[in-house]
């Protein structure tokens, strides 16, 4: 799936050009209508020769509206440069073409527009031979031109074929497992609540799945997917997507945000770029200067610190970082675009190096430039680092897709980063053989630890007579799936930093104290279950009498053994009744509940629970109305 976006000079015909070969158009605001004048993006579609459906993204000419075409170029796969054959080259259309430059555009057509009002041949020469020399050191010099007229026709069907032409040599956004859709546009449907457009990168979307807008942290599920008005369950990377998301109010939600997975995505207020400056710039970048950031949709103020000097002139390039106001969502190699804030000017931009820089750096320091250049370069091993800073714990097989490289080059490269301290093996040694081995950031690690160790500071504080949280619940309380959880616990066990005592996972070392009045309540109950033997009090009558703290460390302590919701033994009643069983059933080959209850002469309420019990364990196996002894035999 592929994006066009248009490009050009206020009323040189981008719109119009649009509605000509779509029969939609892309202007929809009543100023917009009122004024002639495209203020905001627009959207529309094609369908090309061959079948491929393309979305279009329309954006604003006039200079007043450069910032809101600035959000409509992130995600084009080509661009539509249009130009009036009767104006030729203006103002914005240098302006335009020198952001596509910036943010990687590399595709497109030239439309010479408007054709019908060109009667001079020799006009129409020049006005070509200008572009030309526009476009020389440009990614569209040698982009082909086509002349069209929006309002007869001619040369509509020439451009649809060379745009499918363009479009077969452009390749297909990579999925990477990690979707994000930077939102342009936000609004509300009745009946149906946020929707939210924008262009998706890097993965997939599906109907139902539990979302997260990035930097806002607002958390919804998916609803439905349309792209180009038809409904979709799934939406694929390079398309163009509408996404009703539920459980978000539309006011908790702008342009600029990033839809994605869950926790999968971190935004930063310092980011680590190489920085140009464009060639016609009216003046340098200068250190601390601040400036406008254009990122994907995302629009922040902040200022640049130069690494290499004070400034940057004119055609320039170097490091530095731009530190905003507030925190932004970026990728490795994304790229961006800085204005003057006013007079409003287009100074320059450039490409992301790291999107979550950990610091201010000193400057002019050759350690720091040369680690940025090998970033920059995408250096296998940094390259795995980003992606395992914003995945966690995961397979090495799905940091290699997520960072494009192969198995092999994963395994190799992240065997270094083990040996240097900067990747954590979840299970030592098994790096070597398969890249189904999961490791973890050891940045991200030593947050999950300290996440998981003041929950259970917390958990201890507030039950003193447990030994820890369930594992389910600190799994599901520190957002990790069942396969990584089990891996981080193994390791924390293995660090001596944790322990597990009977599925319950406590701080190493850690064991409950009962007061004096505690412990003398629980074997005063103790006791009374002991003497009752096999007919106990309930686990109400219990939980009632010590409290469920107390219950919950009689039962950890297997002071009390329960069978069910409502039923304990102790411990030698409850060894002694299994043992009685099992040898009842190897006398006698089956038994009914009424010969058991008869054994241990008690009610059957007891009987029942206690042969539940022993079926779950595999111990007994019931059939009809008789048990029969299992293979496995022996205590639980």
């Amino acid at each position: 799936m592929h994006v066009v976006g248009t490009a050009g000079h206020v009323d040189h015909g981008k719109s119009t050009l649009v509605q000509a070969l779509t029969g939609i158009n892309p202007d929809r605001l009543r100023e917009e209508l009122d004024r002639q004048m495209t203020i905001d993006l627009g959207f529309a579609w094609l369908t090309l020769p061959g079948g491929e459906t393309v979305g279009i993204v329309d954006v604003p000419g006039h200079r007043d509206f450069v910032e809101n075409m600035l959000a409509g170029v992130a995600g084009m796969d080509a661009v539509l440069l249009v130009v009036a054959a009767d104006e030729g080259v203006m103002p914005q259309t240098r302006e335009h073409l020198a952001i596509l430059s910036l943010l990687g555009v590399q595709r497109g057509l030239v439309v010479l527009t408007k054709a019908d009002l060109v009667e001079d041949p020799e006009w129409l020469r020049m006005v070509e031979a200008d572009l030309r020399a526009l476009l020389v050191d440009s990614p569209l010099a040698d982009a082909p031109a086509v002349s069209v007229s929006a309002r007869t026709g001619a040369g509509l069907d020439a451009l649809r074929q060379k745009l499918a032409d363009v479009l077969r040599e452009t390749p297909v956004r990579r999925d990477r497992g990690r979707p994000r859709l930077p939102v342009d546009r936000v609004f509300s449907m009745s009946g149906f609540g946020t929707v939210v457009t924008g262009t998706l990168v890097d993965g997939a979307l599906e109907v139902g799945q539990e979302v997260e807008f990035f930097p806002s942290g607002q958390r919804g599920r998916i609803r439905g997917l349309q792209s180009h008005r038809n409904r979709i369950e799934q939406a694929e990377p390079g398309s163009r997507v509408a996404a009703n998301v539920s459980g978000v109010d539309v006011q908790a939600v702008r342009r600029g945000e990033v839809l994605g997975n869950p926790g999968s995505l971190t935004a930063s207020r310092l980011l680590d770029v190489k920085l140009l400056c464009l060639p016609d710039a009216a003046g340098p970048i200068t250190h601390n200067l601040e400036l406008k950031v254009f990122l994907g949709t995302a629009q922040r103020v902040g200022r640049v610190r130069l690494l290499e000097g004070d400034r940057i002139k004119p055609g320039d390039e170097a490091w530095a970082q731009l530190v905003l106001r507030e925190p932004a969502v970026a990728g490795w190699a994304d790229r961006f675009v800085v204005r003057r804030p006013s007079p409003g000017e287009t100074l320059g931009g450039g490409v992301v190096a790291d999107p979550v820089s950990r610091r201010l750096h000193r400057r002019r320091e050759r350690d720091t430039l040369d680690q940025l250049e090998r970033k920059l370069q995408g250096d296998p091993e940094d390259a795995l680092l980003d992606a395992a800073r914003v995945t966690g714990p995961t397979t090495i097989r799905a940091l290699a897709e997520a960072a494009g490289l192969n198995a092999d080059a994963a395994i190799a490269s992240s065997r270094r980063l083990v040996d240097a301290g900067r990747l954590k093996d979840l299970a030592p040694g098994s790096i070597e053989s398969t890249p189904e081995s999961l490791v973890v950031s050891v940045v991200v690690w030593e947050t999950l630890t300290r996440q998981a160790i003041e929950l259970l500071r917390e958990y201890h504080t507030a039950h003193t007579l447990r030994f820890g949280v369930p594992r389910e619940e600190l799994k599901s309380r520190l957002g990790l799936a069942a396969k990584p959880f089990a891996a981080c616990l193994d390791a924390w066990i293995r660090d001596g930093q944790l322990q597990d005592f009977q599925g319950a996972v406590g701080l190493a070392g850690y064991a409950p104290q009962p007061s004096s009045a505690e412990r003398t309540r629980m074997e005063q109950a103790s006791a009374r279950v002991e003497a009752a033997r096999f007919s106990p009090p309930s686990s109400r009558e219990l939980v009632d009498e010590v409290g469920e703290e107390a219950f919950a460390y009689l039962v950890a302590t297997r002071a009390i053994v329960p069978v069910s919701a409502d039923v304990v033994f102790s411990a030698r009643a409850y060894a002694e009744m299994v043992d009685r069983v099992q040898a009842l059933l190897a006398r006698e080959g089956e038994v009914t509940v009424g010969r058991i209850r008869d054994e241990f002469e008690t009610s059957r309420k007891y009987v029942v629970a206690l042969m539940e019990h022993m079926d779950s364990l595999g111990l007994t196996v019931r059939d009809g109305d008789v048990r029969r002894l299992a293979r496995r035999t022996g205590r639980p």
